[in-house]
């Protein structure tokens, strides 16, 4: 205790650190997202702490005294005998997976045939994927990073925006061609987007009643499997779809437009604290950016 009493604070180490590696507060200043005058003022309460100067200022520089110099060399040492014990205490999170949680229509029609792009680019970077909607249980399931769509409440967590949603009418080739028309075809529901319909026929001259019923299916996945059947049309996210309308399985005959939402990353920690997590959050952004060219 009597040899903790004896020590400056750690933080003004910390930050004299870096000052003394940059000799420049200001790109200590940078480093350590602080402002400038704060790494000035924890430089000169950590002087007045040892009673000496650690900098000597001049010509608008700031040089390391004999006595700075000295605690310069000591931080050095001991800070690398701290990261390396550090490293052999802490989980390796290289082999660690990074536990994805993911709505389970994004993951069927979207993420699972595009991982191997993300495996073959970081093999260094273990994935387990797992299928769950809505509010995400992070420390219960020890969930690193979900893909949501923002329809619901994600305060209190970090969110990065993947992709506005966009979305249109889609049905089979061969509806189309017997119907023309969506308003005469059986219109597909799902639970999860109970308002898909509504929200879409609003924008494009009001609601109108179906004329050949309607059909629901509890998962939006499901309900595009009915629309590739030729059960009826069914209003789809152009991400969702566009394998399908690719391959000529689905047509959509009035496009898509951004419906308001948008899907995200979500995590319950800072993303930049988690390296794989920064290089999953940007091959997601490409990969919906490509999805987006369609």
């Amino acid at each position: 205790m009597k040899t903790l009493e004896r020590l400056p604070p750690l933080n003004g180490l910390k930050i004299f650190e870096a000052v003394a590696r940059h000799q420049s507060m200001v790109a200590a200043a940078a480093e350590l997202h602080l402002t400038h005058g704060a790494v000035s003022r924890q430089i000169k309460q950590l002087e007045r702490h040892l009673n000496v100067a650690l900098f000597v200022r001049r010509n608008r520089g700031i040089f390391l005294t004999h006595e700075g110099d000295t605690l310069r060399a000591a931080c050095v040492s001991v800070f690398a005998q701290i990261a390396d014990v550090v490293a052999q205490i802490k989980p390796d999170q290289r082999v660690r997976p990074l536990v994805i949680s993911c709505e389970p229509t994004i993951a069927m029609r979207w993420l699972i045939a595009r991982l191997p792009k993300f495996q073959a680019r970081h093999p260094e970077v273990l994935l387990h994927l797992f299928t769950a909607g809505g509010k995400v249980q992070f420390a219960e399931q020890g969930v690193d990073v979900a893909i949501r769509r923002n329809d619901f409440d994600l305060s209190g967590l970090y969110v990065e925006h993947l992709a506005y949603e966009k979305i249109g009418p889609v049905c089979a080739p061969v509806l189309w061609q017997r119907h023309l028309a969506v308003e005469n075809m059986p219109r597909l529901h799902t639970a999860s987007r109970p308002r898909a319909w509504l929200g879409w026929l609003l924008g494009h001259g009001g609601w109108v009643e179906p004329s050949a019923g309607e059909l629901s299916f509890e998962h939006f996945y499901l309900t595009l499997q009915a629309a590739g059947a030729g059960l009826g049309a069914a209003i789809a996210s152009q991400y969702m779809a566009e394998q399908d309308v690719r391959d000529g399985r689905l047509m959509a005959p009035f496009g898509f437009v951004e419906d308001g939402s948008a899907y995200c990353a979500v995590s319950a920690m800072p993303f930049d604290e988690d390296p794989r997590k920064i290089l999953f959050l940007n091959w997601l952004r490409e990969e919906f950016e490509l999805s987006g060219l369609m």
